[in-house]
């Protein structure tokens, strides 16, 4: 260990990711982890369990601990008792850096991490989420709760907001709660080229996949009603539907309309998917018609590094990961009948597919990469950090080498 930090100290500097769910922790941030662990940090992953992922997590070699967060109880005393659990996991790890995602670890992870003695806090927006999709009075008062709660945890000296695209950080500047000094704009999470790799269509009927949390907001009525459209019209394809309801999400669709639409012949339901690279390698079009308040969706970098054109949603973060016409189209949220042409139109033409994909392959790789998000993510820690062991670890080589 001291060779890794250059004999300065015998104590590993030491980051704790905080999530409401290890699975995103699994699907997101395990490239920014590992490159820390290379670098001689200790890596402590906090969140709850949901899908039994703290095991494989342990077995990548960082540390896990289960945390007590319900993500969509609005009872106090709940988070009041998630906070306690964080003020014990800071004293106990004494960390360098904590690294917060999404709403409740983001508000009682600095709040928690303030009260413990300082570590640098990094606070991830990765996308406004449930609480900023509907512009209705329903979310209103959580979205005012929310908004005074950003303005205070985002005020400390020692903290950097971490946006995934710049529509989110205008918004909330506009609202007065993070100015141009303290936030930064790190685009997605980033994709791994080497896992993430173009594969010939298969053969037969084209498939149309849309994979992601089963959320009425996610578009998932909408994407079965374009395929219902689409079915009438007599078009040839596969539709699959891949993910799971989200249980702890009031916007979850059922799954027994899942399973009505399956009985229809609309969709295939393939459910949670492990491996990714054969999800989207079994697909010839990959369709997020989301109208949720995205960071920018991995999916849809995931299939273009897969050389996968993309139809989706002209809304921030949706956007950011297409050239519309050139990696793939762009269509109004809650829109069967232009998600239907669109579909159309790529269906119809397997040839333009693939000049879309080889395109969408390139732009992936130059814009979204995992070393380019962990090098930015690195320059944004060292920003909080006094010199010291933690610091010249982040700088010790290159990222991702």
């Amino acid at each position: 260990m001291e060779a890794a930090l250059g004999g300065l100290s015998a104590r590993a500097p030491a980051i704790v990711f905080v999530l409401n769910t290890e699975w995103y922790f699994l699907s997101h941030r395990v490239s920014l982890a590992r490159a820390l662990k290379d670098r001689g940090f200790r890596v402590v992953v906090a969140a709850p369990v949901e899908r039994g992922g703290d095991e494989e997590i342990r077995r990548l070699g960082f540390s896990f601990v289960a945390l007590p967060l319900r993500r969509r109880s609005l009872n106090p005393f709940s988070d009041l008792v998630f906070f306690a659990s964080l003020v014990r996991l800071y004293l106990r790890e004494r960390p360098d850096l904590v690294h917060h995602l999404t709403i409740k670890p983001v508000i009682w992870g600095s709040l928690a991490a303030r009260l413990t003695g300082g570590p640098a806090i990094v606070d991830a927006v990765p996308g406004l989420g449930w609480v900023f999709a509907d512009a209705g009075r329903s979310r209103a008062f959580l979205r005012r709760l929310v908004l005074l709660a950003y303005r205070v945890v985002f005020a400390g000296g020692r903290t950097r907001v971490v946006f995934q695209q710049e529509d989110d950080l205008a918004a909330l500047r506009a609202a007065g709660v993070v100015t141009g000094r303290n936030a930064v704009v790190i685009r997605g999470s980033g994709v791994d080229p080497d896992r993430f790799r173009p594969a010939p269509e298969p053969a037969g009927e084209p498939a149309v996949l849309m994979a992601a949390r089963l959320l009425w907001d996610k578009g998932v009525g909408t994407f079965v009603e374009a395929v219902r459209l689409l079915k009438g019209r007599g078009v040839r394809f596969r539709a699959v539907l891949a993910g799971m309801p989200d249980a702890g999400n009031p916007d979850a669709v059922p799954e027994s309309a899942v399973r009505a639409w399956e009985r229809d012949g609309l969709v295939e339901w393939s459910g949670w998917h492990d491996d990714a690279p054969a999800l989207l390698a079994s697909a010839s079009v990959v369709v997020l018609p989301s109208a949720y308040p995205e960071g920018i969706p991995k999916i849809l970098l995931e299939a273009a590094a897969c050389g996968r054109p993309v139809v989706t949603t002209d809304r921030p973060g949706c956007r950011d990961a297409v050239v519309a016409g050139e990696t793939g189209l762009l269509v109004p949220p809650r829109d069967p009948a232009a998600l239907a042409d669109a579909l159309a139109e790529l269906l119809a033409d397997a040839p333009r597919r693939r000049r879309m994909g080889e395109r969408a392959r390139a732009f992936a790789l130059s814009e979204f990469s995992d070393a380019s998000v962990v090098r930015q993510t690195f320059e944004t820690y060292a920003s909080l950090l006094a010199d010291g062991p933690a610091r010249r670890a982040l700088a010790a080589r290159e990222p991702l080498d």
